[in-house]
């Protein structure tokens, strides 16, 4: 299509820009914009009518007027050039690169809104991604093709467990490669050191590729940058047959670029002022994960959001807990008590669990073992609540066990350091240690044939550690490390 060059910018406000007098723009289309000193900005058709367009910014409206303003409608949607080399490298939101290595020779060049998906075209989710984290492989499963957004808090350490998982997650079999998709909406350029700084010490940034759109960037910027990592991963699932994981952190900082933009355009608000189309916008970036039938390669999903003010019935948690196959939830009180990573599995819920453990998956034991523990656990928090009105006293000795346990539960099953990466086996393993608190016959959830092959021996069943010191369980090597409770 024919470039159309109009000098007709009628308005400027906040990210956005009016252009009157125009004809046969299409939604989406790319827009170069040339300031009165000859400066070139980008920007996309967000609203097009019949003689008028509004027009997104993304490097911000400041010096554009409506005399000198010149923009020109380049007949396209956005496009991302994609190509293998990308992996190891560094992006800012809009694509460019922000790693000093100069750009790169595309391989083609992709819409970066994505192709619709036929439903009947979606294979199932089954198989297990083993990502390190007792928490989540054990109680929370992930598997291939799902989206398993992480619910946080600020100041919360959503970050370190994002970086650990995109270091750690991997698929289990032989021969099969597999990538990480990173993007950054509205970090501090402290956030994003660590992210680029903890993933080159590991060596991690070999199979990932980082999409960083920085805390003073304009907002607008940040509504195509998890548009770009979706590209990204769709070019390395379906065309280069490889399973790929994508972090999205964090998406509250996207809502609110769309708030912005939605209070721009005068639109009249829903919900503590988000847009209406707030669950249709996010639902178009979620539901690009997923398998499809007669391809190799899968995208998986971990977006990962903070709660405004802990509320999990926050718009934003809300809608995409509506959208995706479940939520992590990192739980404040034990972040105060110092363990890491704070999952709190009690809220959390992976609805494709099932699908992906048992039998040539994970192990025949998994699922009930994870119930057993689910409901150990929550027996142990409301003893808690019952033990400060009573006293310990009061319990019985069944109780005082499962207190025990779950004391035990977030000590050596929750608490893990940020560089262990456990095997499902040694998170199954350490499940029934935690387990043998309680005798064979209290393990109602748990069906006698894995009671008697997987039950602990006398000699390996959990025991009270002694004043002064701790148990510190490392999954690499499956070694007990006595360290000072202190340093745990």
């Amino acid at each position: 299509m024919a470039i159309k060059e109009y000098t007709s910018v009628v308005e400027v406000a906040g990210p956005l820009m009016i252009v009157e007098g125009v004809e046969g723009i299409m939604y989406g289309e790319v827009v170069e914009i040339e300031t009165g000193k000859g400066e070139i900005r980008h920007g996309q058709v967000l609203d097009a009518m019949e003689t008028r367009a509004v027009v997104q910014v993304f490097e911000g409206t400041s010096d554009l007027d409506t005399k000198s303003t010149k923009a020109r409608f380049l007949g396209e949607t956005m496009k991302l050039g994609v190509s293998t080399s990308m992996l190891g490298r560094v992006f800012d939101g809009a694509g460019r690169p922000r790693d000093g290595k100069g750009e790169i020779i595309p391989e083609k060049r992709l819409d970066i809104n994505g192709y619709p998906m036929n439903p009947s075209a979606r294979e199932f989710p089954r198989e297990f991604i083993q990502t390190g984290m007792s928490t989540i492989d054990g109680m929370n499963t992930l598997v291939r093709g799902q989206k398993l957004p992480i619910f946080s808090g600020s100041g919360l350490p959503h970050n370190e467990l994002a970086a650990q998982i995109a270091r750690q997650a991997r698929v289990l079999g032989k021969g099969e490669d597999f990538v990480v998709i990173f993007a950054a909406m509205g970090i501090t350029a402290e956030e994003a050191h660590f992210f680029r700084s903890d993933f080159e010490r590991t060596g991690a940034l070999e199979r990932i590729v980082m999409f960083l759109n920085l805390a003073d960037d304009p907002a607008v910027e940040r509504i195509i940058t998890p548009r770009l990592a979706l590209t990204t991963a769709e070019y390395f699932a379906y065309e280069k047959d490889l399973h790929v994981l994508v972090i999205f952190t964090d998406v509250t900082n996207y809502a609110n670029a769309l708030r912005e933009i939605s209070a721009a355009r005068n639109e009249v608000p829903g919900r503590r002022g988000y847009p209406g189309y707030m669950y249709t916008d996010l639902a178009m970036s979620y539901e690009r994960a997923g398998r499809v039938i007669g391809k190799k390669g899968t995208i998986t999903q971990i977006p990962i959001l903070t709660m405004p003010d802990d509320d999990i019935t926050h718009p934003i948690p809300d809608l995409t807990g509506y959208i995706t196959e479940g939520q992590i939830v990192l739980g404040r009180p034990l972040h105060m008590r110092g363990v890491y990573p704070p999952v709190d599995v009690l809220p959390c819920l992976s609805r494709l669990m099932n699908q992906g453990i048992g039998k040539e998956r994970t192990r025949e034991d998994h699922k009930d073992v994870a119930s057993q523990m689910y409901a150990l656990y929550a027996e142990g928090r409301d003893l808690r609540d019952l033990v400060a009105v009573v006293g310990e006293e009061a319990l019985s000795e069944r109780d005082r066990k499962v207190l025990q346990f779950a004391d035990a539960f977030e000590d050596e099953f929750t608490r893990q350091d940020y560089n262990d990466d456990r095997t499902i086996e040694y998170t199954l393993s350490t499940a029934w240690r935690l387990m043998s608190i309680l005798e064979k016959e209290e393990l109602t959830k748990i069906g006698r044939d894995a009671i008697e092959k997987y039950y602990p021996k006398p000699e390996d069943r959990w025991k009270q550690k002694e004043e002064g010191e701790g148990l510190a369980y490392h999954g690499v090597t499956g070694d007990i490390a006595m360290k000072d409770v202190d340093e745990l």
